[in-house]
């Protein structure tokens, strides 16, 4: 009987004693959202007390941690640079093709080349002098005379169709008249006329250039650069 009594009291306390918290514990969220934090719209995870794991405790830290946003980072594009004209300043001569637009006037707009006496031809205003002149000078002045007469308001715009050729002589492979091409220097040249020939002097050259201000020949290593209707002359060597 006494065993009896005191089991029975140990029972009895054992009833009274408080029960221990039972953690309520979410369901696992997958890695994606451990990784890279909860979506949006969702609620905020419920941190449980579980101080045995590893896995837990890095529960815990990621609800402590402030919410960061997915949004997209803005893509910041950098601005085209601007073209450069680069024939703004070429002056014109006899050889040149341009391209002349009157805008709304399909009868004007055409190719003209630049004659012997230095001037382009066109119907209704005839003969404009293009010698010495750059590409918005001369459009200036067909503005002028379509606008003596024949339209009211025009807008005309002119650029370069083809550059008048250049020449090279002498010690070359072949020797001639050659197009004009952008940012050519005498190297190039040479090179455009089948290279140096065996007695070819080859570490300068003869410049001819002509301009408003006449005409100039002075001796030029390889890299100068040439101008339209410059002529280049190749001289031989003496041994």
């Amino acid at each position: 009987m006494p065993i009896i009594a005191a089991f029975a009291a140990l029972a009895v306390s054992g009833c009274m004693r408080a029960t221990a918290p039972v953690p309520v514990v979410q369901p696992h969220p997958d890695l994606d959202s451990i990784a890279y934090g909860r979506p949006r719209d969702s609620a905020p995870p419920v941190a449980v007390a579980d101080s045995s794991g590893a896995i837990g405790a890095f529960r815990t830290s990621l609800a402590a941690a402030p919410h960061r946003s997915h949004a997209p980072v803005p893509v910041v594009y950098a601005a085209a640079p601007i073209p450069v004209a680069y024939d703004a300043a070429y002056h014109l001569d006899a050889g040149d093709r341009l391209r002349v637009v009157v805008y709304g006037q399909e009868g004007l707009t055409n190719s003209y080349a630049i004659d012997a006496a230095g001037s382009i031809t066109m119907p209704l205003i005839g003969a404009v002098p293009a010698r010495g002149r750059t590409p918005a000078r001369l459009a200036a002045d067909i503005t002028a005379k379509l606008r003596n007469g024949f339209i009211r308001e025009p807008s005309v715009a002119v650029e370069i169709e083809a550059y008048r050729p250049f020449f090279i002589l002498g010690e070359v492979a072949t020797p001639g008249q050659y197009p004009y091409v952008p940012n050519m220097s005498v190297e190039s040249a040479v090179a455009i006329a089948g290279g140096f020939s065996p007695r070819a002097r080859r570490d300068r050259v003869t410049l001819t250039h002509t301009d408003a201000s006449g005409s100039s020949r002075i001796v030029v290593p390889l890299g100068t650069a040439i101008s339209p209707g410059d002529t280049v002359l190749v001289g031989e060597r003496w041994f």
